[in-house]
């Protein structure tokens, strides 16, 4: 099996809420038999035409997938509102200048978690190599598994605690080997992590670094299956898993993505999702993933004093510990439940959705056909070339915030109940429509009701 994107180019119409399900449809006439779509980013559009890139996985056991990936929506009926919880998402790789880097949207985390009950949100949001201060009432899910979350095909079901299965590359030289199973037991012995068992695989999942047309970190991910078997043996056995892998970048880009000060789109980050929506799509299990270095030479590196978003990577050998805590209480997939049972959080339970302007995928187009508020942050931009606010959104259910202070705002205000609107100077007199009742529309009624009684 292995894992690519392609892009295509279409027609579309954005006047319609369930958008979804028009792309979806349209996807589906691009694959072929051995082809699942995981996911779609919609990179550039306009009134008529989008530009849609497609994580494709390709291989003999497609048809064993769960049905329920990013084909269907299933639309919730009511918003529970005995709580206030709130999705945060920044999508991967898509040069974003907080939530682009290192962990660096972590205390965006802490902040609107402040303002929630719970916070739901993804590894690329709150993964700093070393570190992952993500805040006690945060569930942290594989992003494909957020994105059905909103789509309402599955649940998550909270747990005291994951049996973690870690899975890492049998290495050429045993100090990266060594590194990370030292992590693995670092984090048994100072935070109790629950570690089924420590996996050597050989030969190795191939994950290969780039860039896609619109400068989003992509790649391609090769010799899956072994992976997929490995795991598929073991599935009774583990809760999460973590992986640990080499990928294959240019040399220059470990001091080049110091150097360039955040500019740099963050190259590894894109394949590493490519590998996780795989795996957690072909075993409905939450999944992780953290690079190793390829060589010593490359490890041993001296950056110098780096840009602050950066600087977690610089002072790791394994970024392995971001992932095996946020696994540790990772909520289960729950797949086979309708929506609203009081024992799992699903889409009825999502108040509303915090993401970057202008991304355009899953989690945004299902929030539009679930009725969720979303919270788009302008904050300094990023790659993806939409406007949000041309979308067909309900009154009232999409909001911008020029940086992430104003969203934490807007989020307390919707929590509050109150218009957001009520709380910013000018405040606009409320809108006054007559409508004259006419004879003819008197008429109409009238027949109507005849024909209704005479029925």
């Amino acid at each position: 099996m292995w894992v690519t994107e392609r892009e295509i180019e279409t027609q579309w119409t954005n006047s319609e809420r369930n958008i979804f399900a028009d792309i979806q449809q349209q996807i589906a006439g691009t694959l072929n038999e051995s082809e699942l779509a995981l996911r779609f980013v919609v990179s550039k559009s306009d009134e008529k035409q989008a530009k849609i890139e497609i994580l494709t996985l390709s291989g003999t056991d497609i048809g064993q997938a769960n049905e329920n990936v990013s084909a269907q929506i299933r639309l919730r009926p009511y918003e529970a509102t005995d709580s206030f919880n709130v999705a945060l998402v920044i999508p991967t790789g898509v040069g974003v200048s907080v939530g682009g880097h290192a962990g660096d949207a972590g205390p965006v985390a802490k902040l609107l978690s402040s303002v929630a009950d719970t916070l739901v949100t993804h590894p690329n949001a709150v993964n700093a190599s070393d570190i992952n201060e993500m805040p006690e009432n945060a569930l942290y899910v594989e992003g494909s598994v957020l994105s059905r979350l909103l789509l309402g095909t599955i649940g998550l079901q909270r747990v005291r605690n994951n049996r973690v299965l870690v899975v890492i590359d049998d290495h050429e030289d045993e100090i990266f080997t060594n590194a990370a199973i030292n992590a693995v037991n670092g984090a048994r012995a100072t935070y109790g992590l629950s570690c089924s068992e420590i996996i050597k695989i050989n030969p190795r999942v191939r994950l290969s670094a780039s860039y896609s047309a619109s400068g989003r970190a992509i790649g391609e991910v090769e010799n899956l299956d072994f992976l997929i078997q490995v795991l598929k043996d073991r599935r009774d056995q583990y809760d999460a898993v973590a992986l640990s892998s080499v990928i294959n970048v240019p040399a220059d880009y470990h001091q080049k993505y110091f150097d360039e000060g955040g500019e740099m789109v963050n190259p590894w980050g894109g394949v590493e999702a490519m590998l996780t929506h795989s795996v957690s799509t072909l075993l409905d299990v939450q999944s992780a993933h953290s690079p190793m270095f390829e060589t010593r030479d490359i490890a041993n590196v001296d950056p110098g004093i780096v840009e602050p978003r950066l600087a977690a990577e610089a002072v790791s050998l394994t970024f392995l510990q971001c992932i095996l805590k946020g696994l540790q209480r990772s909520p289960r997939i729950v797949s086979d439940q309708p929506l609203g049972q009081q024992a799992l959080f699903d889409a009825t339970n999502i108040s509303c959705l915090v993401i970057p302007d202008g991304c355009l995928g899953i989690p945004t187009l299902a929030a539009l056909a679930q009725g969720i508020q979303v919270i788009a942050v302008r904050d300094d931009g990023n790659l993806m070339q939409n406007k949000l606010a041309r979308l067909p959104w309900r009154p009232g259910q999409f909001l911008v915030a020029e940086n992430y202070w104003e969203a934490a705002g807007l989020v307390a205000a919707i929590r509050a109940g109150i218009d957001p609107s009520s709380v910013r100077r000018p405040f606009p007199p409320a809108t006054v429509k007559l409508e004259k009742f006419s004879l003819d529309v008197h008429d109409t009624i009238n027949k109507k009701e005849l024909a209704k009684n005479d029925s």
